[in-house]
């Protein structure tokens, strides 16, 4: 490479985001940013979900059946990523963004209206679970095309954008941490389980619609743009075919991003109420400070990784999270701390997982069938990892009586990301690496 390409890549490593390039990122999150609302509303309402559609059992049972419900979303997952994901190929990812948030949008008002067991009995049940169905459907298609939006139209500057990404993801996150704290302050504690909950939901289908509206502006990729023309007739026989091993070593990096999620924002409220009695607002300012710390932590990781080898950022954070998980969760049940420092500390400790993996599972593999790709890793992990987690937790804790349970989960979940990422330097280099790399970023 001659002295002035070096020095042409070297100025693109840090040059900044054109405001069209900025403006086609924000609107590819919205999507994620609905589906992380929806998943952490769910899991601070669950105890109140559970009591309005399981009212004839017992509180524990009540939790445990509302998490199973926020677990079968996830079965659909893959099917609708895999489903979606091959339209993305095949026909461009604009489609698929507009046509799944509108659905994700009306299936999450839905379930903010649906009557509860008193009123329409079994039926009730049945169509809360189908709404979440349809609703885990599109979402598995929504946050892996976010993904391979960004990074193929600022293929530069990969790390950097999906961490904006999912900075606008945490954003979906911290609004709905927000309608808790809005929710819990503004109504009576008789109020919250009767209604108080369901606005939550409407109120995250409106600012999905708005998305939708929004995104209709949204242009192709321009690297699917270009090879439109030779894009794979069969996306999915072809991943499974030629790249399984990069699936694989996809889902083992999403897995320790899975399994914090699934514990910190859908389970830990409701653990922190319903099983160690703390304070329902201390909780949601706590959880408030968790979401702009891990925010601005992903901002940070992700302008790092642009930069410096992805897998090593990984490596590093998923050692944390196998050393600091149990002291974690003792200084919760112990209450030897104050809650709002310990999430602030559990929102930085996983910047560096959180902030890398997307990037990571993307650069797997190539225009052809990056969305599948991206797709079927992302859900699979996220299935099996995230949307069981708060179900397991909180069935580890009734079966153990250990109430620490839970960082034994995260451990396990930390353990298989960190040995995917010896994997990762063969398989990946097909985002454009980033500046000033020889061979692969990640």
């Amino acid at each position: 490479m001659s002295s002035i390409d070096m020095r042409r890549d070297a100025g693109a490593a840090t040059q900044r985001l054109t405001p069209s390039q900025w403006r086609m990122v924000v609107l590819a999150s919205l999507g994620g940013a609905l589906e992380f609302y929806d998943f952490v509303v769910y899991g601070v309402f669950a105890q109140y979900i559970g009591r309005a559609f399981f009212s004839m059992l017992g509180p524990m049972m009540q939790l445990v059946l509302s998490f199973a419900v926020f677990a079968i979303g996830y079965l659909s997952r893959p099917v609708g990523g895999a489903v979606l994901s091959w339209f993305g190929d095949r026909y461009g990812r604009r489609r698929v963004f507009i046509v799944s948030v509108m659905v994700v949008s009306l299936s999450t008002i839905g379930m903010g209206l649906v009557p509860n067991y008193a009123s329409w009995g079994i039926a009730a049940t049945g169509l809360m679970i189908a709404l979440r169905l349809i609703q885990g459907f599109c979402l598995g298609g929504e946050l892996p095309g976010s993904i391979t939006y960004v990074v193929e139209t600022v293929p530069r500057r990969a790390g950097f954008v999906c961490g904006v990404v999912f900075f606008c993801v945490n954003s979906g996150v911290l609004l709905a941490a927000l309608a808790n704290l809005i929710v819990h302050t503004t109504l009576s504690p008789a109020q919250v389980p009767q209604y108080g909950w369901r606005i939550a939901f409407v109120f995250g289908g409106l600012i999905g619609l708005l998305g939708f509206w929004l995104r209709r502006k949204l242009e192709e990729t321009p690297e699917f743009a270009e090879m439109k023309q030779m894009a794979s007739r069969h996306p999915l026989s072809e991943l499974m075919r030629e790249h399984g091993k990069s699936v694989l070593l996809g889902v083992a990096a999403s897995v320790a991003t899975a399994g914090y999620n699934g514990l910190l924002f859908a389970h830990m409220p409701a653990y922190l109420a319903g099983v160690l009695h703390y304070a329902p607002r201390g909780i949601a300012l706590a959880q408030n400070v968790a979401l702009a710390t891990g925010s601005v932590g992903i901002l940070i990781v992700g302008w790092l990784a642009d930069r410096v080898p992805r897998r090593h950022l990984m490596r590093i954070g998923t050692l944390l999270l196998m050393a600091l998980s149990l002291p974690f969760y003792d200084a919760l049940v112990g209450h030897r701390m104050n809650l709002v420092f310990l999430m602030f500390l559990g929102g930085l400790g996983a910047a560096l997982i959180n902030g890398t993996f997307a990037c990571i599972i993307a650069d797997l593999f190539p225009t052809r069938v990056r969305f599948s790709g991206v797709a079927i890793a992302f859900n699979l992990g996220m299935t099996i990892f995230s949307g069981p987690m708060p179900l397991v937790a909180t069935a580890l804790i009734a079966h153990s009586g250990d109430v620490t349970a839970p960082a034994w989960l995260m451990i396990g979940c930390a353990s298989i990301s960190f040995l995917g990422t010896f994997g990762l330097r063969a398989m990946s280099g097909h985002v454009q690496p980033r500046i000033g790399a020889p061979v692969s970023q990640s």
